[in-house]
């Protein structure tokens, strides 16, 4: 199983590239994926906050991943 991953912001400026693809065998859920996001990139760790949207919804850490999925990865904001 590989997944998609969408990257905004700041998480597209780590990483440097727009979309990634995780191949098999890939996080299983969205907690997975973080920790092998913040593994690969440990950019990604130092960030106060990093949400995952899945189909358009946010996701809880336990969520289950499957290759059809939409995934991003979102950024914190910061407004003023």
């Amino acid at each position: 199983m590989s997944l998609k991953i969408s990257l905004f912001g700041i998480t597209r400026d780590i990483v440097g590239t727009s979309v990634i693809e995780l191949p098999a065998p890939a996080p299983a859920t969205v907690g997975e994926l973080l920790a092998e996001m913040r593994r690969q990139y440990p950019a990604l760790g130092e960030l106060r906050s990093c949400a995952v949207a899945v189909n358009n919804e946010y996701a809880a850490h336990d969520q289950p991943l499957h290759t059809v999925d939409e995934i991003a990865l979102i950024p914190p904001v910061a407004g003023g």
